[in-house]
């Protein structure tokens, strides 16, 4: 933190920090009582109503602890339930579209990537604090909210989640009231989606709920089209006056066309072809099924101690297909192909203990807790043949056109095939300090022992690796008031080599130590209105221990790649009036290879992290029946991978929304999206997998509640 040049950085972010904190007068007035229908969320994990507007103020999942949201010395965005159904989201993607900082890649057409902080990852997600890392398009009709952490925190999380990580939260059986809601939509491509969401109390100690839902896919991409089935029963449970438990089931069919989307030329997206799809929608198919089985145990013990335990069982069976372009000159096109085939068995166990109490005049909140984990996987790939006219071919170059036409496709022989099982044993302790009423210290340290056997089937060659790993966290967070903070900390965070999917280990990787990632951070909260959050943070993640080219000429692996991501963030999220709610964040980064790896020599600005990034999201209630609501996405340009040859151009997409309730039951809402009809590109795979943005689109919908 003492570079000449991040203190420069510092300074300039220092005074963007000032003019976020001068929130608009109205968000000063006086406590206003929230309309009734909008009902305050309980304080935990377990969500169990509607969350108030786009507010939050639980922080439980960043420390495992009961902390506010404004004491944890951490970047947090949370996207609500009530923001989800006002923008009509459906789809984890789209909703991070909408998260300052973090930005999307195309995932190959069949599962969500993410960006964070400049990290890309495929497995940093999770469900209730509890990994769901297979490669996948999540859903989030039985979500009540998003959490996006920012920044490298091993000891909340465990490996991985070098940038950070995405939570979601699933809904759960309410005690409280019985209800049943329903809402359907369609849009201007044919895309429709029919949902449902049912709670039922059975007795003071027995709840249940279902959600589930229906959708068929389309967009303006040729031959695009697919469709998704959900459902995701739940019971809590109060067996004694202390003690609840949650019990959820999910099933997930997700089946799509694998879109690819277009190559590039001269150094930009190919021109003209937005609608164009390069493969064969034959042959480009996508199907996963996804079971996921869980259970949370919380118990209090006594008022100053409680306990709870969590455990999952996850089942991912996912296959993709793919033709898809390598390389254009203009006039003719070069695709290629395979089928890539995935099992996966996740076993996860997680117990956590917090003590709150004091020693003298210091408080204390006392973490304790432990995770195992047990992940079994099959992967294999399969090339592919076009009958060409010399004979069969595995790529093929063909004219450009406006419909691309294609020899004909088959499946070649098993070109790979792999097998690994990783076991991971955790153990972490915390403790928050409260030294009076201005300062509180946070010190944590996790051990974790993570043990990796692959296996090449084709070759026989086994990959063998065990790495025991301690991760630090330490926070201070100065309180001048209740309603503000400011803090600094610093975390790290660690990836074994063999990627964050851990399928395989190449005989000279498992000699390698893992990825090293260090985050420090300070910023500020400001709560002038306990329903609206205002924060800012400055920040330096410097990721070390990649691989690159051995300088003395071995031909090996060597661990000296570095590279390093400097940013500012600031963020307005919560309810300016009862009327009134927002969620706006803009992110500045400064991202590049320090030192030669093998993606990039030194001086290379990382893939896909734009310099600028603003996204921001609004509703306001003009009457008690009428609403309006808009957004927008900006994006500075960005490299669409670490050769620096291809650029995305910067864009501004706008959109807008209407509400009307008929009755107190049943209301409707129209989302126009891109409401400019702005072209842009805002994800990649590489140089030649560029996805084209929707044009101008609208989505109508009805919601009914009983």
């Amino acid at each position: 933190m003492g570079n000449c040049g991040f203190c420069r950085f510092a300074t300039g972010a220092s005074a963007l920090v000032l003019a976020v904190l001068a929130v608009p007068a109205v968000a000063a007035e006086s406590e206003a009582t929230l309309d009734e229908d909008r009902t305050y969320a309980p304080e935990n994990i377990v969500v169990v109503g509607k969350w108030t507007g786009y507010s939050v103020t639980d922080g439980s999942t960043s420390m495992k602890t009961p902390t506010p949201l404004i004491d944890t010395p951490q970047a947090v965005t949370v996207v609500t339930r009530d923001q989800l159904d006002d923008q009509n989201i459906r789809q984890l993607g789209e909703a991070l579209r909408y998260v300052a900082g973090v930005s999307m890649e195309t995932g190959e057409g069949h599962r969500d990537e993410i960006f964070i902080r400049g990290q890309e990852t495929t497995s940093d997600f999770y469900l209730n604090g509890l990994r769901d890392d297979a490669q996948y398009y999540r859903s989030l009709y039985d979500i009540e909210r998003i959490e996006v952490l920012k920044g490298a925190n091993a000891l909340t999380f465990g490996r991985g989640g070098g940038g950070g990580i995405v939570n979601r939260v699933s809904k759960s059986a309410d005690f409280g009231e019985g209800f049943v809601h329903g809402n359907a939509s369609v849009d201007t491509f044919g895309a429709f989606a029919l949902a449902t969401d049912i709670n039922q109390p059975l007795s003071d100690s027995l709840a249940g709920r279902l959600n589930a839902t229906y959708e068929e896919f389309d967009s303006h991409r040729d031959f695009y089209e697919g469709r998704f089935f959900g459902i995701s029963p739940t019971v809590s449970l109060r067996p004694i006056e202390r003690t609840r438990i949650v019990l959820g089931y999910s099933y997930t069919d997700d089946q799509r066309v694998t879109d690819r989307g277009v190559p590039s030329l001269g150094g930009r997206p190919l021109d003209d072809y937005d609608k164009t799809f390069f493969g064969d929608p034959d042959f480009n198919q996508a199907s996963s099924k996804v079971h996921i089985a869980r259970m949370r145990i919380d118990h209090d013990v006594n008022d100053a101690l409680t306990v709870n335990l969590s455990a999952q069982y996850a089942n991912y069976d996912k296959v993709y297909a793919n033709v898809t372009p390598s390389s254009t000159d203009g006039s003719t096109v070069t695709l290629g192909g395979y089928r890539d085939a995935t099992m996966r068995e996740n076993w996860i166990g997680q117990g956590n203990l917090v003590w709150q109490g004091n020693t003298g005049s210091i408080g204390h909140t006392l973490l304790a807790g432990f995770e195992a984990m047990r992940q079994d996987t099959q992967n294999s790939r399969n090339g592919i043949s076009f009958a060409t006219a010399g004979g069969p071919a595995s790529s093929v170059t063909v004219p450009l056109a406006r419909t691309i036409a294609l020899p004909p496709v088959s499946l070649g022989g098993v070109a790979r095939s792999r097998d690994s099982q990783l076991t991971v044993l955790s153990a972490y302790v915390q403790d928050q300090l409260e030294i009076g009423d201005w300062l509180q210290l946070v010190g944590g340290i996790r051990f974790e022992s993570f043990d990796l056997e692959t296996r090449d089937v084709l070759s026989g060659t086994p990959g063998d690796r065990r790495d025991e790993k301690w991760s630090p966290r330490f926070g201070i967070v100065l309180k001048p008031q209740e309603s503000l903070s400011i803090y600094a900390s610093y975390t790290e965070s660690f990836l074994p080599q063999a990627g964050d999917q851990f399928l395989i280990l190449s005989p000279g990787d498992t000699a390698l130590d893992p990825e090293k990632f260090e985050n420090i951070e300070a910023g500020i909260k400001w709560a002038p209105r306990p329903d609206l959050l205002v924060s800012a943070a400055v920040f330096q993640l410097e990721r070390s221990n990649t691989t690159a080219p051995d300088p003395d000429g071995s031909g090996l692996s060597a661990l000296t790649g570095k590279t390093r991501v400097r940013g500012f963030e600031a963020q307005v999220s919560g309810n300016l009036t009862k009327d009134w709610h927002v969620n706006l964040g803009y992110t500045y980064l400064d991202g590049e290879i320090r030192s030669d790896t093998d993606a990039a020599p030194a001086g290379t600005t990382l893939q896909q992290v734009p310099e600028h990034h603003i996204a921001a999201w609004m509703r306001y209630d003009v009457t008690h029946r009428f609403g309006l609501g808009g957004g927008i996405v900006h994006s500075s340009k960005q490299f669409a991978s670490f050769s620096n040859a291809v650029v995305l151009p910067a864009y501004t997409r706008v959109d807008a929304a209407a509400y009307f309730d008929l009755t107190d039951r049943v209301s409707l809402q129209v989302n126009i999206e891109n409401l400019f009809d702005e072209d842009y590109y805002p994800s990649a795979h590489g140089d030649n997998n560029i996805q084209p943005a929707k044009p101008l689109s609208a989505s109508f919908g009805v919601r009914v509640e009983m």
